[in-house]
């Protein structure tokens, strides 16, 4: 059967255009009642069963089956994860409706659908013949859907009834009008909420309830202005009298923030609890700017929320940030007031219960580990079992009367402390996609045994003669690269890199393709490692392994003595490396002048010409920075770090990094030169000189002058402030230029200009990454623009579209940060697990002199941290000098880069943020203590055996400043 619609249209021009839009109806789509003998249908696509339909209800009697409107699944998307809920009905109404609303809460409907065991039936109403229903003139399209809803839960009542069953068909909803005109039309109607108390043994069901179609009951005054509406927000930003931009929640002080508005130089920034009005980090606002005399500057103090639960004195704060602003000479900056809201972007949060002081209450706080996130005010009958665990709570809503947005309690991740556990976190507080790879992923992997055709020799070339090996940290699994160095007849040498060939595995538009691109970064932890792509292809047929066959996409030169290019060319290979080297291994037969094997003789060509091609490339302006990076040693068994220190950089590490950079720098250059508008590439943009002013100022207190002019002069300048008396004097200089620079990004080459192309840190006009694509989705991109380069694949429409390939880029980019974050929350964690028994001293130097506080550096652990110079004795007093950054205390002055010794240990005080504990020891200050802190020094011993971590080799060191990370036996250092 069909309806038909017809719409006329009339252009600018005059012309009248008719369009007919036809729906097709049928009579014969099933209802998914297994027993029902009027749908003629397959066994397997019914999947309803009508004995024992729901779980036991003291509201509804058995048999029934549950239709949920969208707002239901939208909200309480928690408690439909959970296996009591079954026997349900999806309407093809409401699906649409949450695929165009939330693409999140869709992946997860679809899921529970696709689990037989959960009998979710999704029923094709918008085709039916008797459910279908036209548009009325005048109506709402949400008004529309609500009616279609009603009428789908009519018509099943009737066709699952019509033979005398006692079938109930319950429709769920939130929405009080439509709750109003099912109850009218005869239906048997029930809130989400009134459902779920229902239930026996519903009581974990019920901490879950979104709050965000209703509120708790909150008495109180109302705290916060009127968010303004859609419309009057969208005038106000027209009319220019509104900005809209992005909020950012300041970390030190709760009641301060700021706007990024896209266009603006500077942020407007935000004071104050009413100015703020509700908004939460990451929310995109609407801002109105004050007047100039109400202006205000950053305050200088840490503020924390710190008031229980049931505070209502909201102004006290308040008043401490307008005295001490109002006594500061810092120079006023533009200041506003968040309006209204314009799109939130709340997630789920992992932190910690605060259990109410109020026995048996089932309202208490919930303390998010991201500080810039606000207390959340939950229900949860489970207090006493959470409080000692890491929770998940969502955001479900702010009304004007709270003090605290309301959420809703999602799950329990373990007890707080447990590793496990606070790996799970930062995973989960840094967006790292780290769930088990699904079997649509999984149904792409080659089948095992894979060999190598002789159809695949003839399409590639075979380098199987050639002397390659690997050079990578111990035990490392995923090798992407190998080399290989040979003299020519004419004297010059033949030089190659061989990539692992993962493109050949993962084709374009596979869900194994789009799963690499989402997480985009394999994520290095400590202890673990979070694969980009399944473990068949990132350790074993993909990894270039010693002694066995594998494909490889491989960059070949002929270099000259004086290591200048002749030529270089690319290829499709078949390699077989001869072996895979440590580090050290690879050190120590290239300083081992006996050994003269093949392989001994290619390492030391290519250690040679390493050597004048850095040479070259610092000559040419090439910076090389400096981070604090550290390995652990940890137990073999539980992984716990039993011994850390500064990481140590061979020849060997620097004869690797060269290669690859020269790999990228050629591809980059093919590819950019075949797709002029298509070319992934990565830039690093030049810092502003105002990022210099922290390093320029700390030299000159040092008596050195450091150029920021250009790369090379800051360079060249870096290389000349070197004191005898101070050897580390210079790496904590390059650790201070580090922090200067911008991140290094992906982008497309069509969307940016030419002169924006350029890699500051490597002083290179054009540069991308080709030589990790095990664990970087952005190396597969260059990996398959150059097939297409040198006609060893086809292109596919995807891969010429620089719009999509611009916002992959955004994803690449956003995933990498958080990978970085991840992997340095992950070090904090392992270096808290390895104070946690202990109290020592160490030699460390001074970063920073602050107002309040040392900021210095231990170079053996490679760790930061903070000596705060407030002393529990009225007797000791610090005078802070501006002008030359220091600090005096009698006849004792501190100043950057002073070597001090202080004890380091753990400070269990707030189990929510432990940190490391910084105490002055020398030079020593008669009468300055500080007070006691909560240190554990009851744990017991449990380490026993060693491995080495957090090894890498090196690709560019100036790109980041990521603490890498690695677990022997299962990973890859992350270069960039």
């Amino acid at each position: 059967m069909l309806t038909t619609k017809i719409f006329f249209r009339k252009t600018k021009g005059g012309k009248i255009f008719k369009t007919v839009r036809e729906h097709y109806l049928r009579d014969d789509i099933y209802c998914g009642l297994k027993t029902c003998t009027k749908c003629k249908a397959r066994p397997r696509d019914m999947v309803l069963e009508e004995e024992d339909a729901g779980a036991k209800s003291s509201l509804i009697p058995s048999p029934y089956f549950l239709v949920l409107d969208t707002n239901i699944i939208l909200d309480q998307i928690d408690i439909l994860e959970e296996d009591v809920i079954t026997n349900v009905i999806i309407l093809q109404t409401v699906l649409e409706e949450i695929r165009h609303k939330s693409s999140t809460v869709y992946k997860k409907l679809k899921a529970i659908i696709g689990n037989p065991t959960r009998k979710f039936f999704v029923f094709i109403n918008e085709h039916h013949r008797e459910t279908y229903i036209e548009r009325e003139p005048g109506e709402k399209i949400n008004d529309r859907n609500d009616r279609a809803i009603r009428v789908a839960v009519k018509w099943y009542d009737t066709h699952l009834n019509s033979d005398g069953d006692n079938v109930k068909v319950i429709l769920l909803t939130d929405d009080v009008e439509n709750r109003t005109r099912a109850a009218e039309e005869g239906l048997f109607v029930v809130s989400m909420e009134d459902y779920v108390a229902s239930l026996e043994n519903s009581s974990f069901l019920l901490d879950k309830l979104c709050k965000r179609s209703y509120t708790l009951d909150i008495q109180g005054p109302e705290l916060f202005p009127c968010h303004l509406a859609p419309t009057e927000m969208h005038d106000g930003i027209t009319s220019g009298k509104l900005l809209q931009g992005t909020f950012l929640a300041s970390r030190e002080n709760f009641l301060e923030g700021n706007v990024n508005v896209e266009g603006r130089e500077k942020p407007i920034f935000v004071q104050g609890r009413s100015h703020l009005n509700r908004a939460v980090d990451g929310d995109i606002v609407a801002v109105e700017i004050l007047p100039e005399d109400q202006w205000s500057s950053p305050s200088e103090i840490v503020l924390q929320d710190e008031q229980g639960a049931d505070a209502d004195d909201v102004a006290e704060d308040e008043k401490i940030l307008r005295k001490q602003s109002s006594s500061k000479m810092q120079e006023k900056i533009p200041t506003g007031k968040i309006v209204g809201i314009i799109r939130r972007k709340w997630r789920q949060y992992c932190g910690i219960l605060q259990p109410s002081a109020i026995k048996e209450n089932v309202r208490h706080l919930f303390v998010p580990a991201e500080r810039k996130i606000p207390k959340i005010r939950i229900e949860t009958r489970q207090a006493e079992i959470l409080s000692k665990q890491r929770i998940i709570v969502a955001l479900d809503s702010w009304p004007r009367n709270s003090r605290y947005p309301l959420g809703h309690f999602v799950r329990a991740l373990g007890n707080i402390g447990d590793k496990e556990t606070e790996n799970e976190v930062l995973l989960l507080e840094h967006d790292v996609p780290h769930s088990r790879f699904s079997d649509a992923v999984l149904s792409f992997l080659p089948k095992l045994p894979w060999i190598i055709t002789e159809a695949d020799v003839a399409q590639r070339e075979d380098l199987r003669h050639l002397d390659i090996c690997s050079v990578d940290p111990p035990g490392c699994t995923d090798i992407d690269d190998a080399l290989h160095c040979r003299s020519l007849p004419n004297g010059n040498f033949d030089v190659g890199v061989h990539i692992a060939d993962v493109s050949h595995f993962i084709r374009p538009g596979t869900a194994l393709d789009k799963e690499a691109a989402l997480r985009a970064t394999t994520v290095y932890l400590v202890d673990k490692r979070i694969d980009m792509v399944p473990e068949l292809l990132s350790s074993n047929l993909c990894s270039l392994r010693g002694e066995e066959e594998r494909f490889a996409f491989s960059c070949i030169w002929e270099i000259d003595r004086d290591a200048n290019i002749i030529d270089t060319r690319f290829c499709k290979s078949i390699i077989c490396s001869r072996q895979a080297m440590t580090y050290e291994e690879a050190q120590l037969k290239i300083d081992d002048a006996t050994q003269r094997d093949a392989i001994a003789v290619s390492l030391r060509g290519l250690n040679q010409l390493a050597k004048k091609l850095k040479k070259k490339r610092l000559e040419n302006g090439a910076l090389t920075l400096a981070s604090p990076e550290i390995r652990f040693q940890v137990d073999s068994e539980t992984h716990d770090p039993i011994d850390v220190e500064a990481k140590k950089l061979r020849e060997t590490n620097s004869m690797v990094e060269e290669f690859m950079l020269l790999a990228n720098i050629s591809v980059a250059e093919k590819i950019l030169a075949e797709f002029p508008e298509c070319a992934m590439l990565r830039r690093h943009p030049e810092p502003p000189q105002s990022n210099f002013e922290p390093l320029i100022k700390a030299a000159k207190n040092q008596g050195f002058t450091i150029n920021t002019n250009t790369g090379k002069e800051l360079a060249r300048s870096l290389e000349e402030t070197k004191k005898e008396s101070n050897p580390y004097f210079n790496t904590m200089l390059k650790i201070l230029a580090t922090r200067c620079m911008l991140q290094a990004v992906y982008f497309i080459s069509g969307m940016h200009q030419p002169e924006e192309f350029k890699h500051y840190g490597l002083a290179c006009p054009i540069y991308t990454h080709f030589t990790s694509p095990i664990r970087r989705y952005a190396d597969i991109i260059v990996h398959r623009l150059l097939a297409v380069c040198i006609g060893a694949d086809a292109t596919y429409p995807e891969l010429l579209d620089k719009k999509k390939n611009h916002l992959l880029c955004h994803n690449l980019n956003y995933r990498n940060r958080m990978a970085q974050y991840a992997g340095r929350a992950s070090v904090a964690l392992h270096t808290h697990i390895f104070f946690r028994n202990k109290v020592q001293d160490e030699e460390g130097y001074i970063l920073f002199v602050r107002k309040n506080a040392l900021q210095v550096l231990i170079p053996k652990y490679g760790l930061e941290g903070t000596v705060y110079l407030k002393s529990a004795s009225s007797s000791v007093t610090f005078t802070y000098n501006s002008e030359d950054q220091s600090q005096t205390c009698g006849e004792v002055v501190f100043r950057a880069f002073d070597p001090i010794v202080v004890q380091m240990s753990l400070d269990r005080s707030n189990v929510q943020h432990e940190r490391l504990f910084f105490k002055l020891v020398k030079p020593e200050i008669p009468d300055f203590s500080v007070p006691p802190l909560n240190i554990d020094t009851s744990a017991t011993e449990e380490n026993s055996t060693v491995k080495e971590t957090l090894k890498r080799k090196p690709e560019i060191q100036q790109e980041s400043t990521i603490v890498r990370k690695k677990k022997a036996g299962k990973k890859k250092k992350n270069r960039n």
